[in-house]
């Protein structure tokens, strides 16, 4: 993880043993000996660029694992469901998804001031996009699609049931709760997407944010698909929309902006390795449109009342504007 290593100077100057954000090392190492986990005393350092869970990468002088917890503060538990995670990520286990292995899953509150998993830390970075890294991402999500969810334990994982419904009726209430100005097209987008649901295929794991910067990639290889944290069983066209879609507004994920593919060149490799029936993507990309402009609205909602902390986010609003206007485009 480049971020770790690029975070390692900043571990020395607060002392081998200083406790980052979020994470007391000697509970920690009390707990993690308990589990047979770690032996010596602990070092860690926070991975930077994260906006939701807290992630840690923790060594004992022999070992180097990563700690994952939810975000300080954090209000809703179900939005940052550490067993949730780890279910996934344990379940995918010797799937043809990579995904770091895992070790052990705390519940406890009380040990660092919330719950936490520790599982396996994976060397890589997200480098610019090219178009065989595109192309081999669209594959890892199709072997995820193609995993039969009861195979692997995870056959409650979700309620595939009206998901697409649900999809639609959750950001239009998001979109309620942020409203701060204006927005052209925003409900028309809406009312479009409401009226024309489509009928749903197989229902598969969804990972919910598929993308590069969602990924360790070393080698020119995906070695890991990280952050599963909104994944559950539903339409996976969704994933399949939303990662087009990044790659069409590189701004969006401009750490990993780099040269892709074609998204209509991207979605026949997804549909030839699925076998899925991809004729209705247009209303999937209308879908992930409306999705990430609630987002970025809210998010400049946050920015204009002083709720947020660090940079890029007076720009954020603009963003809401193309995305509308692709969204009415597709639907």
């Amino acid at each position: 993880m480049n971020d770790a290593e690029e975070n390692a100077a900043g571990q020395d100057a607060l002392g081998v043993n200083a406790d980052p954000p979020g994470l007391d090392l000697g509970r920690l190492a009390d707990h993690l000996r308990e589990a047979g986990l770690a032996r010596g005393p602990l070092s860690a350092e926070m991975i930077t660029g994260g906006k939701s869970n807290l992630t840690y990468v923790v060594r004992d002088g022999d070992a180097t694992f990563v700690v994952r917890r939810p975000p300080l503060g954090h209000v809703l538990a179900t939005a940052h469901d550490m067993s949730r995670e780890y279910r996934v990520m344990s379940a995918l286990q010797d799937t043809p998804v990579p995904v770091p292995r895992t070790f052990h899953l705390c519940q406890d509150a009380d040990v660092i001031g919330a719950p936490f998993y520790v599982m396996e830390y994976v060397e890589g970075g997200q480098p610019p996009i090219d178009p065989a890294l595109a192309h081999q991402l669209v594959d890892v999500l199709a072997a995820l699609h193609s995993i039969a969810p009861g195979g692997v334990g995870l056959g409650d994982f979700g309620r595939p049931d009206g998901f697409l419904e649900r999809q639609v009726s959750r950001w239009k209430r998001q979109l309620d709760a942020s409203r701060s100005r204006e927005v052209a097209g925003i409900d028309e987008l809406f009312a479009r997407l409401s009226q024309s649901v489509p009928r749903s295929g197989e229902p598969a794991i969804v990972h919910g944010d598929f993308k590069l910067g969602n990924t360790l990639v070393a080698d020119g290889r995906v070695k890991a698909v990280l952050d599963w944290e909104m994944s559950t069983l539903g339409d996976p066209l969704t994933d399949l929309a939303l990662f087009l879609l990044y790659g069409d507004f590189n701004q969006l994920d401009s750490e990993n902006a780099g040269e892709s593919p074609p998204a209509d060149e991207l979605a026949a490799h997804y549909a030839e390795a699925s076998g899925r029936d991809i004729s209705r993507l247009g209303w999937y990309i209308g879908l992930a449109c409306f999705k990430l402009a609630v987002i970025a609205e809210g998010i400049h909602f946050r920015f204009t009342q002083g709720l947020t902390v660090g940079d890029g986010f007076a720009e954020v609003g603009e963003q809401v504007a193309p995305l509308v206007a692709r969204g009415l485009m597709e639907v």
